[in-house]
């Protein structure tokens, strides 16, 4: 259900969570009629395989829709735009015998569709981290699943939280755990996994993570130099532009 944004939509509005108004597009003729009645600004996306702000198109105008299905080159959806104030995301995990842990909600900032940073403490009500909360255990227990999982979340103006997807595993809005919470989301998954109790999820330090994206990953130099950065590189072999070549957290007690 998770590899298919239309479906994950429609499962999220069938189990109370909110998100986008959102169509399934086959063709332009769907698309068009999709912009009827969702309106513009808009982002037409493949249902399948996309990631990191690929396949995606940003329709601002009804006119933009004009041949993008055809660019798309693959069944899509239409999603409506949120005037959102933030995006956080909520990694939460269950263990086999049904016990329920949730890490710190994260306030995340993308550019270009790629994650580019993010921060703890969100800054967000208690409210809106128990909304985030129950939506991930409301997905949790549906599919009696079993490991990590994160719910990506647009916090409106009212303060109300809007789905924007989710992802069945360890996250990259995550990967502060490692060295910020006391149980890593990477340990978590396997202590679910492998039937072990689930571990305390507090968070030791106030956080700030930045991936490396291309070109950005030859400063580790100077990051590594910093006594409160953790610089992870990952071994990719070359740098391209858009490419997540490591992250560095910083720890701020």
């Amino acid at each position: 259900m998770a590899q298919d944004r239309f479906d994950e939509k429609s499962y999220f509005a069938s189990a109370g969570i909110a998100t986008p108004p959102f169509r399934a597009v086959a063709s332009q003729a769907d698309l068009d009629a999709a912009i009827a009645d969702i309106g513009a600004p808009a982002i037409l996306k493949t249902r399948r395989l996309g990631y990191d702000g690929r396949g995606q198109i940003r329709i601002k105008t009804a006119a933009d829709a004009n041949g993008a299905d055809e660019k798309l080159g693959a069944p899509g959806i239409l999603e409506g735009f949120c005037a959102f104030e933030r995006e956080v995301s909520i990694i939460a995990a269950r263990g086999a015998d049904g016990a329920i842990a949730f890490y710190d909600l994260n306030e995340n900032e993308h550019t270009g569709g790629i994650l580019s940073r993010t921060t703890l403490p969100a800054s967000v009500s208690a409210d809106v981290e128990s909304q985030a909360q129950d939506a991930a255990r409301r997905v949790l227990e549906a599919f009696d699943y079993v490991g990590v999982l994160t719910i990506e979340f647009f916090v409106m103006a009212d303060g109300s939280l809007i789905a924007n997807e989710m992802a069945p595993r360890v996250h990259n809005s995550g990967h502060w755990t490692i060295e910020g919470a006391l149980t890593s989301q990477f340990e978590q998954h396997i202590r679910a996994v492998a039937g072990w109790p689930l571990g305390p999820t507090t968070r030791v330090a106030a956080i700030e993570m930045l991936n490396l994206i291309g070109d950005e990953a030859n400063a580790w130099p100077a990051l590594a130099a910093d006594p409160d950065a953790r610089v992870h590189l990952y071994g990719k072999r070359s740098a391209r532009s858009g490419r997540k070549m490591g992250h560095v957290t910083k720890l701020k007690f």
